[in-house]
Order: structure tokens, then C-alpha cells, then sequence
């Protein structure tokens, strides 16, 4: 596919699509853009974690709850295995095909450069694939195993703040409520991801995750304990809520595999000649090149957009943000003027 047809490259090579970035349509007002919007909602990436979701629970958990009754190495162990063995198939054959074979080459992608050919310091072995391949494996996955055996321990003992709900009497409740679970994502995202750039957390915690300035698909889990603990805490949210243990799931798998979306480094991903599937993961990109913009998510629920952290990827954008930069600077040369003031 000619990626030109669609975005345009600067001198470095870096690609960037012609499109903007846009929140959802009903905050705007542009109602004649829900159908398209209800479809890429949908497909491929919600359907595949709704079907990665009863897969799990149908084939894997529910012959086992036993094993989750009381907290074991067992069950632990086996989910452990089945998310280790779904990342490295899922992020290993992404990194496989667009990464190490590079089937299209650096068509749609971002930045130029493969993080393979920018070996630094900040990384463990001085291998950013390394890197976030070990800590994804070492110790984002296992703290998503460890929320899911706390989760699946509250179920099969009864716990909720307000009781379980099955699918026979509450089914449109359910299915309305699996429809809003990116954007309950996008809030506890949003929010907590906010939290972790405050100083001094940004620089014990997040920093970790920014040192990928340029991800790539092992990046997407590639984080300090205590943000994957916040990360993967979104699963609780579903002890609050009158819900059911499958939608839950379908919460832990989206931010589990979803993960990946905003890591992938390409706006398209190409399946043959003449198809591509959109990768979504323009937004996050712009986060990791500029660090302070694009908390939240595709603007689902647009507290970017409400807060001023909004960067749709346009010269606007760029010079708003440009401008709350300088005015943030300002701001600290002003009390660190006033605190050498006072001795």
C-alpha cells in the first residue's frame, strides 16, 4: 500500500497521517459519523477481546473455578501460563511480522527507526526489546495474574459490594455495561495515568515506561510494579458495580491486550496487498513523543480534550501545546525566583 496516499513523511522519515484525531461524535454533535464510529468501536478490537474473554472463561476457568475458592499456586500458575503464552503469540507475532521480518517495512509507521537500531543506556542490556520483553514477562504480567486470582477469589466466595449478576434475568444491563468498558477504561486510564507524570512519581514509576520513546509491541506492558498494579486494578472496579464475572473478564483482557494498540508504532497494520486494519494508536503515540498530552485514550470520554491535554496531531495542536509548555516553565522560573527571594 502507498502510505503517502493516506498521511504524509517529513525529512527524518517520519510518517504522519493526513487525518486528525477526533473525540467521539456525540460529543460533537456530528451524529451522521455514529455508524462508522459504532463500527471501528467494534471491530476487530473489542470483538477480539469479547471472544478472547469467553474463550478464557469457557474453556479455561470455568471447568477450574475450584482452584480460585481458596488462593493457590495452582490456579495462579495456570493463568499465569495461558497470559504469558496469549502475550507471547499475540506481541511476539506483531514484533515478529512488522518488527524483526518487517513486512511492510516502515510504511505507516510513525517514527522511521526501529528500536533495534537504537541501543541506549536506559534499557537493560542496552536493548529496548529486551528490556520491555523481560519486565513485560517478569513483572507486568505476573501482577495482571495476581488481580485476576484476587478477582476470581471474590467471585467464587460470594464477595461484591453488591451482589453478582447473571446473564438470564440482567442481560441487557450486562451487555450495555460490556459496551461501556473502554470508557470506564478511559477514565481509570485517564486518571491514573495523570497521577503517575506528577513529580515525584513520574520519576520513581512512569519514567520506566517513557524511556520507549519509540514503542514497539513489548513496550505496551513494559512497566514499574506499581503502575502495573494500578493498571490492572481496573478489575475491581467490577466488585463495585452490579456486574457479571464475563464482563469483568472482558475489562482485564481489553487493558490486558489491548495494551498493545497504543504501542504498536504503525498507523496501519497491512494484511495483504490492498487491506490494512487501523492500529488506533496514533493517540498514544503523540504521548510518548511528547510526554504531556493524551493521558486518556481516543477521546471516548474526551477528558483530554477537557483538560487542555488534548493533541489531535495537527500544527494547532502542536502550537497549544507549545504555548502550555512555555507557560509551565514560566510558572517555575517565577517561584523558583521567589523562593531565592525569601533566602
Amino acid at each position: 500500500m502507498d502510505d503517502l496516499q493516506f498521511g504524509t513523511r517529513d525529512k527524518r522519515g517520519n510518517w504522519a497521517p493526513s487525518r486528525t484525531l477526533e473525540i467521539a461524535p456525540f460529543w460533537t454533535g456530528k451524529f451522521s459519523k455514529l455508524g462508522s464510529f459504532a463500527l471501528s468501536y467494534l471491530w476487530p478490537w473489542n470483538i477480539f477481546y469479547m471472544v478472547m474473554a469467553l474463550a478464557y472463561w469457557f474453556f479455561l476457568l470455568e471447568p477450574n473455578l475450584a482452584l480460585y475458592q481458596s488462593i493457590s499456586l495452582a490456579g495462579f500458575g495456570l493463568l499465569f501460563a495461558a497470559n504469558a503464552g496469549v502475550i507471547f503469540a499475540y506481541f511476539g507475532g506483531v514484533e515478529l511480522l512488522y518488527y524483526t521480518r518487517r513486512k511492510q517495512e516502515n510504511r505507516f509507521k510513525y517514527n522511521a527507526k526501529f528500536p533495534s537500531e537504537n541501543p541506549s543506556d536506559v534499557f537493560w542490556f542496552k536493548s529496548q526489546n529486551l528490556d520491555n520483553f523481560l519486565r513485560s514477562f517478569f513483572l507486568s504480567i505476573p501482577m495482571w495474574t495476581i488481580m485476576e486470582v484476587l478477582f476470581l477469589y471474590c467471585f467464587t466466595n460470594g464477595i461484591h459490594a453488591l451482589g453478582w449478576l447473571e446473564w438470564e434475568q440482567h442481560w441487557v444491563w450486562l451487555v450495555v455495561l460490556t459496551l461501556l468498558g473502554p470508557a470506564l477504561h478511559e477514565v481509570h486510564f485517564f486518571t491514573i495515568h495523570w497521577l503517575i507524570h506528577q513529580p515525584p512519581l513520574y520519576k520513581w514509576i512512569h519514567s520506566i515506561h517513557h524511556n520507549s520513546i519509540n514503542p514497539s509491541p513489548w513496550s505496551s506492558l513494559s512497566m514499574h510494579p506499581v503502575e502495573s498494579f494500578a493498571y490492572f486494578v481496573e478489575i475491581f472496579l467490577h466488585l463495585l458495580i452490579p456486574s457479571n464475572p464475563i464482563v469483568a473478564l472482558f475489562q482485564s483482557k481489553m487493558i490486558g491486550f489491548g495494551a498493545l494498540n497504543g504501542h504498536i508504532g504503525f498507523d496501519k497494520l497491512e494484511i495483504t496487498e490492498d487491506a490494512a486494519v487501523d492500529s488506533h494508536a496514533y493517540a498514544h503515540y503523540l504521548h510518548h513523543k511528547y510526554f504531556e498530552v493524551n493521558y486518556g485514550g481516543e477521546g471516548l470520554i474526551p477528558l483530554d480534550k477537557w483538560f487542555g491535554f488534548w493533541h489531535d496531531g495537527s500544527k494547532e495542536a502542536d502550537a497549544q501545546m507549545k504555548a502550555r509548555f512555555k507557560a509551565k516553565k514560566d510558572r517555575l522560573k517565577a517561584k523558583a525566583a521567589a523562593a531565592e527571594a525569601r533566602g
